[in-house]
């Protein structure tokens, strides 16, 4: 035998019905109690459905944003890795090596790197993925190629020396300085 399940605005009604009495009350108990038998549900699944009603469902995973087949640090050194091999392939018109090659070359021949060869374990790196993570933490193209920002120097203290010009000219030499005395 089948129920229809409950709607929104009973279990709604029947919460702000519920709220004007203590949690543990005898009122209560007869609520839930006539509110099942007029809707021809057990207290228990009045109880269930209000309690998923209350409930928020999250729009994202917990763990969203993180790798799940490596931990984190690994994938990294992985996408620097895909990421140096790109830009070390690339020739003038902009053209390198795809992500899905890149991948393979780590896990059949592996990298020299300064801490020796790096070898990814087969199957564990996909081409989405990694894509994914290249472009979350900029190691994509677009990222690599941009020019640093110019940033004006700012001295920490007052007494900082600025600027400092090596080119020779008559113009900055002085006889003696303003702060130097007549003796």
């Amino acid at each position: 035998m089948t129920h229809k399940p409950i709607s929104v605005e009973v279990l709604i009604d029947l919460k702000r019905r519920l709220a004007a009495f203590a949690p543990r009350s005898h009122e209560r108990r007869i609520v839930i109690a006539e509110a099942a038998h007029v809707y021809g549900v057990s207290e228990q699944t009045l109880y269930r459905a209000l309690a998923r009603q209350s409930r928020p469902k999250a729009l994202r995973r917990s763990d969203r944003g993180t790798p799940r087949v490596l931990s984190p640090g690994q994938m990294e050194r992985y996408c620097e890795l895909i990421a140096a091999i790109k830009v070390r392939t690339s020739n003038k018109k902009g053209r390198h090596l795809s992500t899905a090659e890149s991948i393979r070359l780590i896990e059949t021949f592996g990298i020299e790197t300064p801490d020796g060869l790096t070898r990814a374990p087969a199957g564990t790196l996909s081409k989405t993925t990694v894509n994914r993570y290249l472009r979350q933490w900029g190691y994509d193209r677009a990222t690599l190629s941009r020019q640093p920002a110019a940033v004006r120097f700012q001295a920490e203290l007052s007494n900082e020396c600025w600027q400092f010009d090596l080119s020779p000219s008559d113009l900055k030499h002085i006889k003696r300085p303003l702060w130097v005395r007549h003796d």
